[in-house]
């Protein structure tokens, strides 16, 4: 498959559990990447399901689209037209665009476990860059106590909502959910998936000139 490829072909061939990664030359972009040590400053995951358009499953601090699960406009997990989310995310954010297509197949169990935490978790805050930064480097320090981990999340960022997913699906386990973070889901990390999946290599994503 070519290295590149056109927003309306991606939108097309996206499927459920694909990885929409971002990267922007913002302060604010920087500071995720230098907080999180990170290649990239954000990650979405796509959830194409019967006859609605591509979604993008994600959690931004911006309210510019409607949140297609509820209707309104919020800060925090959010579930977007996907087209719509990468374009908001390209020509307003100034953010390149990737694709990294899940090679397994996602059956109705696995897309019921995606809604199910789609209904659940929408919504929820993001948290400020301080609070990200010491939930990433909490998440990389042994637990003084070990137990069961807390899945209701107060606040959650992108990575996070990734992970949390994914682990619902069944693709994931053994991590805290602090430990991920964006670049946990670019290929130069070699994320470990269950049952024999895997990510593809990144496709860059090109925008429409208008």
């Amino acid at each position: 498959m070519n290295s590149r490829i056109s927003l309306d072909d991606a939108t097309e061939l996206t499927r459920t559990g694909d990885i929409w990664l971002f990267r922007g030359d913002s302060a604010a972009d920087r500071a995720i990447r230098l907080t999180t040590n990170s290649p990239v400053n954000h990650v979405g995951m796509a959830i194409v399901v019967e006859d609605l358009p591509p979604l993008m499953w994600h959690a931004e601090l911006g309210r510019s689209l409607p949140d297609v699960w509820t209707g309104t406009h919020h800060r925090g997990v959010q579930l977007h037209e996907l087209r719509d989310a990468v374009l908001v995310w390209g020509r307003k954010y100034g953010q390149r665009a990737w694709l990294r297509q899940l090679d397994h197949p996602v059956t109705r169990a696995m897309e019921d476990a995606v809604l199910k935490t789609v209904a659940r978790l929408d919504g929820t805050p993001f948290p400020s860059t301080a609070r990200l930064a010491s939930r990433w480097v909490r998440g990389r320090v042994p637990a003084i106590r070990k137990g069961a981990r807390e899945l209701e999340l107060e606040s959650a960022y992108c990575a996070e909502v990734v992970a949390v997913t994914y682990e619902a699906m069944g693709l994931l386990h053994g991590r805290p959910l602090n430990w991920y973070d964006p670049g946990r889901f670019w290929s130069g990390d070699e994320l470990e998936l269950a049952h024999g999946a895997r990510l593809g290599e990144e496709i860059a994503v090109d925008l429409p000139d208008s």
